[in-house]
């Protein structure tokens, strides 16, 4: 069961990343990404493997140390548990970083590589989309005080 649910959980996402980057521009794309149920989907997979390893869980999580992170995330539960818990947040940080692109009009263009290295990278893209959209930002106000 365990593996079924570590395969499940980027299948769960990977519509909505395919939205965000093939189809930026589509009607139903903001429709569908605007709504904050879209990383629920790999949430409950999450509640379901913890909810059956709580008790692995709860000390590696409560108390934790590197020996007992290492421990929980090397079982085919911690494992899943993890995957689930970086596929939710990097795409509720994926999710940000394209409703925010398209309220600041970053290009589609410039966002499908951030968002590509969200998925992969989670944290690298979150910093990448920072420092393209404050790039961004500063040589537009710069534009605007120079006319």
């Amino acid at each position: 069961m365990t593996g079924v649910l570590f395969s499940l959980v980027f299948a769960v996402a990977a519509p909505f990343w395919a939205l965000m980057i093939v189809l930026p521009h589509w009607s139903w794309t903001r429709r569908i990404i605007a709504a904050p149920w879209i990383a629920v989907p790999p949430v409950l997979i999450y509640l379901i493997v913890v909810a059956g390893s709580l008790t692995d869980v709860l000390p590696a999580v409560t108390s934790p140390t590197l020996g007992g992170v290492r421990d929980l995330l090397g079982s085919a539960d911690g494992a899943t548990a993890g995957w689930a818990h970086m596929i939710a947040f990097d795409l509720f940080v994926g999710r940000w970083a394209y409703l925010d692109s398209r309220r600041r009009g970053i290009p589609a263009l410039v966002m499908a590589p951030v968002l590509l290295l969200t998925i992969l990278l989670g944290p690298l893209g979150y910093l990448a989309y920072l420092l393209v959209s404050s790039r961004l930002v500063s040589s537009r106000t710069e534009e605007k005080g120079a006319a």
